[in-house]
């Protein structure tokens, strides 16, 4: 059983996915690139502001997936650009201040959706 979630809040999926599955006491967020959520366009700025989009999409997101930050467990990271990864690690660390960072993956890429550089998945637990 799972069921299919989605969020007014951030911008609409452009391709066949669905932003958010739920099993059970499962969330899996699928891979989100940094988009405006008024204009829908990738953000500028580079991976920082890219990252930072992320987290602040993802959190308007969750009331509507039923999770919180709290319950996030697992986060893969995909970049394309691995120099760019300290800059990213600033935003990661202001975002987890306060709560306890989730398991992380990183992984280079060649390329990513809208010519992002930066994407992250998201596996949250309600136990």
């Amino acid at each position: 059983m799972r069921d299919l979630l989605t969020s007014a809040r951030i911008p609409a999926p452009r391709f066949r996915y669905t932003p958010c599955v739920k099993s059970g006491s499962f969330g899996f967020v699928s891979g989100m690139v940094g988009l405006d959520p008024t204009t829908g366009a990738l953000v500028g700025g580079g991976v920082g502001a890219q990252t930072q989009r992320i987290f602040d999409n993802l959190h308007l997101a969750l009331p509507d997936y039923g999770f919180t930050l709290q319950q996030l467990c697992v986060a893969r990271v995909f970049v394309t650009r691995f120099q760019d990864f300290a800059e990213f690690n600033e935003v990661w660390e202001r975002q987890f201040a306060e709560v306890d960072p989730p398991a992380r993956t990183s992984a280079g890429v060649a390329a990513l959706p809208l010519g992002a550089r930066v994407e992250i998945e998201f596996t949250f637990h309600r136990g």
